[in-house]
């Protein structure tokens, strides 16, 4: 509890700086409305995960190409601060995506608003529920997102694992775990390579936890498999840990065609994007997405070896926050609704970007790091802050965070950490 209102007595104490800037990026003249490229219909795109960055950058990308845009979130997030961009035509509460009226809220929603296209910016949890949607939608609009039926070998990471294999693509040694005695058991080679437990549902804590295996002793090796949830129904991997440097990407597919494509350097806790051009992983992309002839956005994680080689560690089939590099991308639109288009990369011009209240708590936590923090912020774009557009960087970080905080306060709920990138409060269990 005193953790929630010393971080809601912070927010608090910013909100005048904060407030003075958003008031002045106000007063400028506002934009005039985009226009849109000759011969281009004028579409209206439904784009859900309203509370996430990455939602907010699309509606700004599809707001600039001079398409209508229909936001929706949970009722939980229902005042997130991107619901008041400028980019944002029309804001809908949906209920959670495994309920089971989840697909006919959206069916409704397409036909009050006339939507052409749905967007799913979806969580981990959603994507398979915004795949079962798709069947229920696409009679009336297009849906950007991967099918059902395709869905688990992308969202499985054992499946997604030998579907690469099977066409001759790099991927670490991985073996599908429904119990713990199979670890125990488990003939770790004896080469020194080293191999990780991971969960293969989303699992927003755990996700971090690299310990290496096998442990000194077999039964430590024994006991640390059986400190974890695994269960047939809750499967696990046990896959080879490659030391290395990580990449992410994201790409949009259309047809098996990739039509934007970009590749960062990654770490755990991903908040600095940064394009690095690495054609050996976006021959790997479209290699994958060509084969299985997708539609929808897949982003993949990659790790270098020291052989040199990219292997692919698990692919996530949604939204990436590096898509947020294409602030400044004109054609985002385009590579989303039509098809052949060139292929889509972040600009010479696009500086990379980060979160200014995620660098500010990073200084604070450790100010030996402030003058790095500060570097981060003086060569970047920060990710939510766009003059043109101001007010959702003021209501993110003093309504809905602050809301969120308060909540938590008055159920005294703990939380790990605040993730204003995709705006929410991390909590045990959670999404």
């Amino acid at each position: 509890m005193l953790r929630s209102a010393a971080t809601l007595g912070v927010l608090a104490a910013a909100l005048p700086l904060n407030a003075a800037v958003v008031a002045s990026a106000l007063a400028r003249p506002r934009p005039r409305t985009p226009a849109r490229p000759a011969g281009t219909p004028r579409r209206t795109v439904l784009i859900s995960g309203g509370k996430m960055t990455k939602a907010l950058q699309l509606a700004r990308s599809f707001h600039a190409a001079g398409h209508r845009v229909v936001l929706v979130e949970t009722a939980r997030y229902r005042l997130t601060g991107h619901r008041f961009s400028r980019a944002v035509d029309a804001f809908h509460v949906v209920p959670q995506p495994d309920d089971p009226g989840y697909a006919d809220a959206l069916l409704r929603i397409v036909r009050a608003e006339g939507v052409d296209v749905y967007v799913p910016v979806c969580s981990p949890k959603a994507s398979l529920h915004d795949a079962r949607a798709r069947a229920v939608l696409d009679p009336h609009c297009e849906v950007v997102h991967v099918d059902a039926a395709t869905m688990p070998t992308l969202d499985d990471k054992d499946r997604f694992a030998v579907a690469a294999q099977e066409l001759g693509l790099a991927v670490p040694e991985t073996h599908r775990i429904t119990d713990p005695e199979q670890v125990a058991r488990f003939a770790f080679p004896d080469d020194g390579r080293t191999f990780v437990l991971k969960s293969i549902a989303y699992d927003p804590v755990r996700r971090r936890d690299l310990t290496p295996l096998p442990r000194p002793t077999p039964q430590e090796t024994a006991a640390f498999a059986r400190s974890l949830p695994i269960s047939v129904d809750n499967p696990w991997i046990l896959q080879e840990f490659v030391a290395g440097e990580e990449f992410c990407t994201h790409s949009t597919v259309r047809d098996g065609r990739v039509q934007l494509h970009c590749c960062c350097r990654s770490s755990a806790f991903q908040l600095n994007y940064e394009h690095v051009d690495d054609p050996e992983i976006e021959r790997w992309v479209t290699t994958f997405v060509g084969a299985l002839g997708l539609t929808g956005q897949a982003s993949f994680d990659f790790i270098r070896g020291a052989d040199g080689v990219a292997y692919a560690i698990e692919c996530n089939p949604r939204t990436h926050s590096a898509i947020t590099m294409f602030y400044d991308h004109p054609g985002v639109a385009a590579a989303y609704l039509e098809d052949g288009t060139p292929t889509v990369r972040p600009t010479p011009t696009s500086r990379p970007t980060y979160w200014l209240y995620h660098e500010l708590w990073r200084a604070l936590r450790r100010p030996w790091t402030a003058p790095a923090r500060l570097r981060v912020v003086l060569r970047g774009k920060e990710a939510i802050l766009d003059p043109s557009d101001p007010l959702p960087f003021l209501l993110v970080h003093h309504l809905q965070i602050p809301l969120l905080l308060g909540r938590n306060l008055l159920r005294a709920k703990p939380w790990l950490t605040i993730d204003f990138n995709i705006g929410k409060l991390v909590e045990p269990a959670g999404d």
